[in-house]
């Protein structure tokens, strides 16, 4: 696993890489705008951030948020020595908040919990194949499938669009009926980025797409599954 260290107390970020050492490859950084250089050319992801929530420069609440914009799969961890940052960090979708001192049994949980989201995202993800390449897409990033011909187009959440090869009909086989549903001849989508189903068309991030009077009955039945889902 690959963790970010952002503390601009290097007694306290030498500390953090102790209790990870030799498990996991650690980077330190003592300010917020390195951090967020890096991740915004590109030339580094990593899987946890492990922030202070008092940095000089910028407070780690404003680092998560600009992080969450470069890298939406990257887990959050607060580290603090106040509690009073808590509602924030909920906000945020932070997988934990470490009151300091971090314990060696905080840091075992908490890594146990972002081992097991990374398992469950790379078991949800849809293969494809083209021009002779393999690659895969978690199902978080996927808005839809559309099929034109014997070529497939995956919209993502990021408006890039990937072509591979196959037919619809292939795909809707292979793919979670739990996470996607048929909506049109040429379309399937996920269910749970919809923003609105109303008869023969829905919405999906501002796109509308149509939807055939044969999967009218299904598509509506599993939305309203999710929509109840969501209530629990």
């Amino acid at each position: 696993m690959k963790i970010a260290i952002c503390d601009d107390c290097r007694q306290d970020a030498l500390y953090l890489q102790t209790l990870l050492s030799g498990m996991h490859e650690t980077r330190l950084y003592e300010d917020a705008e390195k951090l967020l250089a890096e991740v915004k050319d590109d030339r580094v992801h990593y899987d946890l951030y492990l922030l202070d929530i008092y940095l000089e420069l910028m407070d780690g609440i404003e680092l998560a948020k600009q992080l969450r914009r470069l890298d939406e799969y990257g887990a959050v961890c607060f580290i603090s020595s106040s509690d009073a940052f808590y509602r924030q960090a909920y906000d945020l979708y932070a997988v934990q908040y470490l009151l300091k001192p971090v314990q060696p049994e905080d840091i075992r949980r908490l890594l146990e919990r972002v081992s097991e989201n990374i398992a469950r995202n790379r078991e949800l993800s849809l293969y494809y194949k083209w021009r002779g390449k393999m690659g895969s897409i978690p199902y978080n990033r996927i808005l839809y499938i559309g099929s034109r011909g014997h070529t497939l187009y995956i919209h993502c959440r990021d408006g890039s669009v990937q072509e591979c090869a196959g037919r619809l009909d292939e795909m809707e086989e292979r793919i979670s009926p739990d996470v996607f549903c048929r909506c049109h001849q040429s379309y399937l989508v996920n269910l749970y980025y919809l923003d609105n189903l109303d008869g023969n068309e829905l919405t999906i991030a501002g796109e509308n797409l149509p939807v055939s009077r044969r999967y009218q009955a299904e598509i509506k039945k599993r939305y309203q599954e999710i929509l109840f889902e969501g209530m629990d």
